[in-house]
């Protein structure tokens, strides 16, 4: 595994959606599809409204695990860490606010 020795670079995707549900649906899908790809870093993804990018949701939990790259379960997840979900752990993990910073999120 090699270490990077510069600044890392972030990709700002804006989209047309209007709901964090949907934006979270996409984010998911994006993971699901690219997660293969080395250079994306999945853990770190947060979300933000377009006129309030400095208030940003964390969609998974960045958790690295042993071996298994990071926990694809929701931030904020119940239960312990795991390399696979099942599709409705979306639902049940703590329901998060687009105006609540990630510092101030507490369930």
């Amino acid at each position: 595994m090699s270490i990077a020795t510069g600044p890392r670079w972030i990709i700002h995707l804006p989209t047309t959606l209007t709901s964090l549900d949907e934006v979270t649906a996409l984010a998911v899908a994006l993971r699901d599809s690219l997660g293969h790809l080395t250079v994306v870093d999945f853990g770190e993804t947060t979300l933000s409204e377009e006129d309030a990018q400095f208030l940003r949701t964390r969609v998974f939990c960045d958790a690295r695990l042993d071996d298994a790259g990071r926990c694809r379960r929701p931030d904020a997840h119940d239960g312990p860490c795991a390399a696979t979900i099942d599709s409705g752990s979306w639902k049940s993990g703590c329901p998060q606010s687009a105006d609540t910073p990630i510092s101030a999120k507490t369930c």
